[in-house]
């Protein structure tokens, strides 16, 4: 199940580090649990390569290759369930190893995005929607329009 996407809203720097703590508890859980899901996808594409996709009833391991699966589509839907929080708050996710995400702004009434990554104090970067991470640069005050609200 999705989440419902919450209709476009945009951030001012303060809103956004209004939302920052409840964005930083989440993007943690994400940036924790990313790389067991990773590894555990990996581990289980080596173990059931060249293995029939049926199990054979005189397979010993595939009761357990079963549960490997179970626990893996159960922390995916996990992770689905972070980033959809993410979602319902207005936040874009970007990234799940450097806990990136984009808050949508204005900046003389076009679109931009405040930036923040997962250890950063707080929202000082901004960059184009075109230019994504590698575009960003420090907030300076009046970088967002004051009223964001459109």
């Amino acid at each position: 199940m999705s989440a419902k996407l919450a209709p476009r809203q945009y951030f001012s720097v303060a809103s956004a580090n209004q939302t920052l703590p409840l964005v930083r508890a989440i993007v943690s859980d994400i940036v924790e649990l990313f790389p067991e899901v990773r590894d555990r996808e990996e581990r289980l594409a080596r173990i059931t390569r060249g293995r029939s996709k049926g199990a054979r009833a005189d397979d010993p391991y595939s009761e357990e290759v079963e549960q490997v699966r179970h626990d893996l589509e159960r922390d995916v839907e996990r992770l689905q369930g972070y980033v959809d929080e993410l979602l319902e708050l207005g936040v874009e996710f970007k990234d799940p190893v450097l806990g990136l995400v984009d808050f949508p702004a204005k900046r003389n009434g076009k679109e931009v995005c405040l930036c923040w990554k997962l250890g950063e104090p707080s929202v000082d970067f901004w960059h184009t929607v075109e230019a994504g991470f590698q575009g960003r640069e420090k907030l300076k005050d009046g970088d967002t329009d004051a009223n964001p609200k459109e």
